[in-house]
């Protein structure tokens, strides 16, 4: 006798150790009046309503995608994508923003004109450009649906001043928008600032044939470039991701039908958790970006997608010993809710260990995430079933099984895990146990050595755009004839009995081009920095005891130099005062990777902590949620150094940020466990059958093309991130999509079940089923090892 049996006798009860396989009818599994052997019962009068159960749940489906469709293109107004809005109230950038609206009546927004040429700039050219940046609170912006309306509406007031440079080739002009009228939403949905700036760099200077160049970068640039960047989060990306969703479905299921019912599962989840997530931002209860709106997406498709695929594959079983289509998703749903809903409730557990983040974007990402999951959750156990026993034209003896046409699945038919790859691999797994666990984990292990090799600790914003935008090129062009923190001034607030000491301070600084005091009467251009580097000689305004100062410093104000001089200044004026403070848009950008990266040490532990809790109580054991923990984490540590060869010789990415990596790791360890999960229920489930042994390897034949198929979606969604131009998102696409397929086929497939098979019974330790009775395992294991 040899180990073919596994797969090739369908009715062998060797492995099983005496339960029948998959393809034959199990005792126990046709309630009374049922018919395992395909004969139809009496029908009654309560069996003929049974659809009016799934006809309202598909109703009600219906009327959640009506009222909720339209939201999922309504989140962008509800995004607020500034870098300020995402630090705690604790930060010291956050502090002197808030300290900031004392010196003045409204906080500024700039946005930086800039006109350069190939020689020195001529009168006529400079006099064109300083009535073309003048002219800008006049200029139109456009408001489909709606009253155009001006830039002028959206700016502070005050005059717009041209200032030459020095090498006399270009001049700069600030455009200062209010702050609080950068991130509002115009009646059409779109982002002022983004509108604003469109306008602008569209309007007609008169300069093109001069032979100089006009560029609209700075801060509002910036955002404007970030904005239309995800604009494709409503269509490109969604459409991307459902085409090969589509493509997927079509080749796993040979079928007409299901996978269209399983894409519509899907969207309406998605339609569900838009609404949510819409109302749950606009009354600020959760914080929405961009790239949170992106994820959502994906992580509902992916999600509904991979819980469809695990009810349908279980159905489909399921029809094979059921004749009732009714009784076959009866027994078919109650069988998968149990992993299902364990899933996704780690998944939401652990996104929700986001909440404990200081970063308002990565904490805002937790509930957007949860809420993703939760709808996925409802519309692939409710929507979803409802749909496949609905009624339909069935051919003589199909009996409802018209949605899997052409591959009807009969009462009594062979499933395709009885045969094929699976039960290959599910053999090799049982017949050289220790050489797959070594195999396997050394791989792993080779991958995760080059994780040192990630670059993690942040990149310039100018870097996060993968494609040429304004506000990169037109700071390139700022740096070659001004400071090149001109336009994004570093501001310090101190007391004003220690004024001349922080300002003597600030100029010893080799980083610091120069300062400029906010007086009672600013300098025009105050507001944006200033351009020129001489020190005016003013009094301070004094507020409160405090005064300002305005920085411009030598570098541009994203780059790892310019972050350097910030946190000089920081530790060289708290030597001045501990109440100075040392804020603007680069000690932003720098608190926010300290802070990422403090995030990414103290909540990926929790994480861990959280999900083998959910797993010990799930799987009722120890040891098998420790094995999974270890094979996911070395599974993350190996995409993380596959990501860093990929990253830096490839794609020659400049570097990552620290949230690249926590991000990485609560999608790679919450969903990847998924398919540990649905691995070990089904093993859990086989061996109380056959023991563990044999009930190891049936149900990695069984699940094997499931989870796989539930794989290859999952990566696939996120992979269609990658169809943004951001570097951040274009990270997450290949981790996760490397992750979740190293998961799938090595972690899940190869991995755990030689690790637990080596384990034994012991692996359910300390429960009841790790001290029972090893007959069954004693019988098996000399066919599985011939």
């Amino acid at each position: 006798m040899t180990s073919e049996r596994l797969s090739d006798d369908a009715t062998s009860s060797t492995v099983e150790g005496g339960a029948a396989a998959v393809g034959a009818p199990r005792s126990g599994d046709v309630p009374a009046g049922g018919s395992g052997g395909g004969a139809t019962p009496t029908p009654t009068r309560a069996r003929r309503l049974r659809w009016i159960l799934p006809a309202v749940l598909v109703l009600v489906w219906l009327a959640i995608a009506g009222i909720g469709g339209p939201y999922s293109g309504k989140l962008s107004e509800v995004q607020r994508n500034d870098t300020s809005s995402f630090l705690p109230a604790g930060a010291e950038s956050t502090k002197v923003v808030n300290q900031q609206a004392a010196f003045a009546s409204a906080k500024t927004f700039p946005a930086c004109v800039l006109v350069e040429g190939d020689s020195a700039l001529t009168p006529a050219q400079l006099q064109a450009f300083t009535a073309f940046a003048q002219s800008a609170p006049a200029t139109t912006v456009p408001v489909k649906g709606g009253e155009a309306r001006k830039i002028g509406d959206f700016l502070v007031p005050g005059p717009i001043v041209v200032v030459p440079s020095k090498d006399g080739k270009a001049a700069l002009a600030l455009v200062n928008f209010d702050a609080n009228q950068a991130f509002s939403t115009l009646s059409d949905g779109t982002n002022p600032v983004q509108a604003s700036i469109e306008a602008l760099r569209s309007a007609d200077h008169g300069l093109d044939t001069a032979g100089a160049r006009v560029y609209v970068a700075g801060p509002a640039g910036t955002i404007a470039d970030f904005v239309k960047a995800f604009a494709g989060i409503d269509g490109t990306l969604l459409v991307v991701a459902l085409i090969a969703v589509l493509v997927i479905l079509l080749i796993v299921y040979r079928s007409p039908v299901v996978p269209f019912f399983v894409l519509a599962t899907s969207l309406f989840a998605l339609s569900l958790a838009s609404v949510v997530v819409y109302f749950l931002a606009k009354n600020d209860a959760i914080k929405l970006n961009g790239q949170s709106q992106g994820i959502l997406s994906i992580l509902v498709i992916g999600a509904a997608t991979d819980y469809a695929l695990l009810l349908v594959s279980r159905y489909r079983e399921e029809l094979r010993r059921h004749d009732d289509r009714y009784e076959a998703m009866g027994l078919a749903w109650r069988r998968t809710i149990e992993p299902v809903a364990a899933s996704a409730g780690t998944v939401i557990l652990g996104l929700l260990c986001l909440l404990l983040s200081q970063l308002s974007s990565t904490k805002g990402l937790g509930p957007v995430g949860a809420i993703g999951i939760a709808a996925a959750l409802l519309s692939a156990m409710t929507f979803l079933p409802a749909l496949l026993v609905l009624p339909g034209r069935n051919k003589p003896g199909e009996h409802g099984r018209w949605v899997f046409w052409p591959s009807v699945p009969h009462v009594g038919s062979r499933g395709p895990e009885t045969s094929g790859i699976w039960s290959r691999v599910a053999r090799l797994v049982g017949a050289h146990p220790m050489r797959v666990a070594i195999g396997s984990g050394v791989g792993l292990l080779v991958l995760a050595a080059f994780l040192p090799t990630l670059k993690a600790e942040g990149v310039k914003q100018s870097d996060t755009f993968l494609t040429t935008v304004e506000s990169v090129t037109g700071a390139d062009a700022l740096a070659r004839h001004f400071p090149a923190g001109s336009g994004t001034p570093t501001i310090v607030i101190g007391p004003a009995d220690k004024a001349a000491a922080i300002a003597s301070t600030i100029q010893a600084s080799p980083g610091v081009s120069s300062l400029v005091p906010v007086t009672d009467a600013p300098a025009a251009g105050q507001g944006g920095g200033q351009a020129g580097g001489q020190q005016p000689a003013a009094q301070p305004k004094v507020v409160d005891g405090r005064v300002q100062f305005q920085v411009t410093l030598k570098d541009p104000s994203d780059s790892t130099a310019a972050e350097d001089t910030v946190r000089q200044l920081r530790t060289d004026l708290d030597a001045v005062s501990p109440d100075a403070l040392v804020g603007g848009g680069t000690a932003q950008n720098l608190d926010i990777r300290d802070i990422s990266t403090s995030d990414r040490n103290r909540v990926i532990p929790i994480i861990l902590a959280v999900i083998f809790v959910v797993l010990a109580l799930l799987l009722r054991a120890l040891v098998a949620p420790l094995i999974l923990i270890v094979g996911n984490v070395l599974s993350f540590a190996a995409t993380l150094g596959a990501s860093a060869l990929v990253f830096n010789h490839v794609f020659h990415f400049p570097g990552s940020d620290p949230t690249v990596t926590l991000f990485g790791f609560v999608f790679l360890v919450a969903l990847g466990i998924d398919y540990s999960i649905f691995l070990m229920t089904r093993v859990r489930e086989e061996s109380i059958r056959a023991g563990t042994r044999p009930g190891i390897l049936k149900g990695l034949a069984v699940t094997g093309g499931v989870i796989t198929s539930a794989g290859v979606v999952l990566a696939s969604t996120f992979a269609a991130l990658g169809v943004l131009p951001i570097l951040f998102l274009a990270q997450i696409a290949f981790i996760v999509a490397f992750g979740v397929l190293l998961d799938t086929i090595v972690v899940r497939s190869l991995f755990v079940p030689s690790v637990s098979y080596l384990v034994g019974k012991r692996v359910w330790a300390p429960s009841k089923l790790a001290r029972g009775d090893d007959e069954a395992i004693e019988q098996a294991e000399p066919v599985l090892q011939d």
